[in-house]
């Protein structure tokens, strides 16, 4: 059973959820959701996931030198996009790195964190399909999701977003 969103009750506000990844289209998802959190007095959490398979087979600290270096790399991402959804929208962005599985990964935050009441994301707009992330949740991962997911349209302009946030 999926713990019960929180929204509603006194002391919380609703969060939109968007995975920062390498992928261009994250960029949409997180101008739609940094600016739909402005006009509905909501907050935006950014995730940065580390899909770090094989590492703790490494030797001699190889391993423990390969995380910091990949948690490195995803928190300088995640300031990057905190300060592109500050100037967008005004709102600090809550930054949060988890290691796994991307759909094990966004599963587990959005059990912890009962205010996530949305999952963005954003459609590829190249010829290899939607992208990685809606690919992965339109398969059997869709079913155990707690709260609604909406795919943002990654061809969209800044202003073609704007009328719809």
């Amino acid at each position: 059973m999926n713990p019960k969103r929180q929204i509603h009750e006194a002391g919380h506000k609703r969060k939109f959820l968007v995975v920062i990844d390498e992928t261009p289209e994250c960029d949409r998802a997180l101008y739609y959701a940094s600016r739909r959190a402005a006009r509905t007095g909501s907050g935006v959490v950014m995730l940065g996931i580390l899909e770090l398979e094989g590492v703790a087979q490494q030797w001699f600290g190889v391993g423990d030198l390969m995380r910091a270096e990949a948690t490195e790399a995803m928190q300088e991402r995640l300031d990057h996009f905190a300060a592109r959804a500050k100037r967008v929208s005004g709102l600090e962005a809550e930054p949060v790195i988890r290691e796994g599985s991307r759909a094990e990964a966004i599963l587990s935050l959005i059990a912890e964190d009962r205010d996530i009441a949305v999952l963005v994301l954003a459609s590829g707009t190249g010829s290899e399909g939607p992208g990685p992330l809606v690919t992965l949740l339109a398969g059997p991962a869709s079913a155990r999701f707690p709260v609604p997911v909406t795919i943002v349209p990654g061809a969209l302009s800044d202003e073609e977003l704007d009328a719809l946030a």
